[in-house]
């Protein structure tokens, strides 16, 4: 008997596929959630859902526009933490256009904090910044890297082929950056430091 109830305990509550769902919070439409697959696990400790064949979620304002959007090969919600683990290939997007790419984002929705301590590649319209260990609002609008690695100028797009946007670029050191404590690039509102272009 102890057996079946474990083998139990193992199976998802839910299974559903195909799905397009939307997610309120006190009240309010905040999250449209977009999967193949949809597993809920709630005799799991801790409980959860399970989105191992991809996951796409839109982050919604008070006023229904969309702040935020998330893609992730790979994902798991824990309910009762209001904790998403995102795995593989995650891709962000914020209102402002920023692009955020890492293999490894935490979002812990009661914290209002978005994580990572993996390499993270942030592609703004000027310019690429790269580093190791990041923090944010959930809005993605003020953020940290804690371990920049190298700050890349782009040229503008009138002068600029599509494809230049890494081989024809400037590369600034972690080291040149202007000194912060511990390490750290804070990305707004600290103005980063200009750099000429390197021929190549």
């Amino acid at each position: 008997m102890g057996a079946a109830i474990t083998e139990r305990d193992s199976l998802p509550v839910m299974d559903t596929r195909g799905v397009t769902t939307l997610v309120s919070d006190s009240g309010l439409i905040r999250y449209r959630i977009l999967t193949e697959e949809w597993l809920v696990y709630d005799r799991k400790e801790p409980p959860y859902w399970a989105f191992e064949k991809g996951v796409y979620v839109e982050k919604f304002d008070t006023l229904f526009q969309v702040e935020a959007n998330i893609k992730a090969d790979t994902a798991y919600f824990y309910n009762k933490e209001e904790l998403w683990k995102l795995m593989g290939n995650v891709h962000i997007q914020n209102l402002k256009g920023e692009q955020f790419d890492t293999e490894l984002l935490y979002w812990d929705q009661k914290k209002g904090r978005v994580y990572s301590d993996r390499f993270i590649r942030i592609e703004q319209p000027d310019r690429i910044i790269t580093g190791r260990g990041f923090e944010s609002n959930q809005e993605m609008t003020i953020y940290t890297i804690h371990k920049p690695e190298g700050i890349f100028y782009v040229e503008d797009e009138q002068t600029a082929a599509p494809d230049s946007l890494r081989t024809d670029s400037a590369t600034v050191a972690a080291d040149t950056v202007r000194p912060m404590p511990a390490d750290t690039l804070r990305v707004r509102p600290a103005r980063l430091q200009k750099v000429r272009r390197q021929e190549r």
